[in-house]
């Protein structure tokens, strides 16, 4: 199973303004830096919670159909199921009717049940299901909890700008971060 972004999200959960605000700075002299780390820090925490923060669409790809009648997404949180679609014998893809499917969003990780399910017949992602996931269209609809990881995570790394380059950050994970994060993370037993 393999999730990959179809386009990246229209904003950022966290403006630049409050980015500054939360650094006590005025002037515009660092806002190229600070627009890229709001978006490391992003990316951070969406890689280790398994959430998507603003809307945006996703693709789960699938090698074949699982075992049981319930397919898990593990990005969330999952609002909508936009397409599924099945490749053939000839590898030409093919659009799987998914009227009556049941999607529990929410759960974590989200579950979609299909009432119909065509054999895939190429081996490797064959069977591909479009989706759109994240909280809302702005950081208004973030919980305040990663909102503020967010912020105490841009606050570490722009402490750091003069160590790390950019393109090497995140360079650290500042005290608290984890206890903010931990009601968000995907558990496993």
């Amino acid at each position: 199973m393999t999730i990959a972004e179809l386009l990246p999200p229209a904003a950022e959960p966290i403006t630049l303004a409050e980015a500054k605000a939360h650094l006590r700075l005025d002037t515009n002299d660092e806002d190229g830096l600070l627009t890229a780390l709001i978006r490391t820090a992003r990316q951070y925490l969406e890689a280790e919670t398994g959430l998507c923060l603003i809307v945006r669409p996703l693709r789960l790809y699938l090698d074949r159909w699982p075992g049981e009648r319930v397919i898990q997404i593990a990005r969330g949180p999952v609002q909508a199921i936009e397409t599924v679609t099945v490749y053939d014998a000839l590898g030409e893809p093919v659009a799987v009717d998914a009227a009556g499917h049941v999607l529990d969003g929410a759960a974590r990780p989200a579950r979609l049940l299909l009432p119909r399910r065509p054999a895939a017949e190429r081996a490797v992602n064959g069977i591909e299901i479009d989706f759109t996931a994240g909280f809302g269209e702005s950081g208004a609809d973030v919980p305040d909890t990663l909102k503020r990881a967010l912020l105490l995570h841009v606050a570490a790394m722009y402490e750091l700008r003069g160590v790390l380059a950019p393109d090497a950050q995140p360079g650290a994970v500042p005290p608290g971060y984890d206890r903010l994060v931990a009601p968000h993370r995907l558990r496993r037993l």
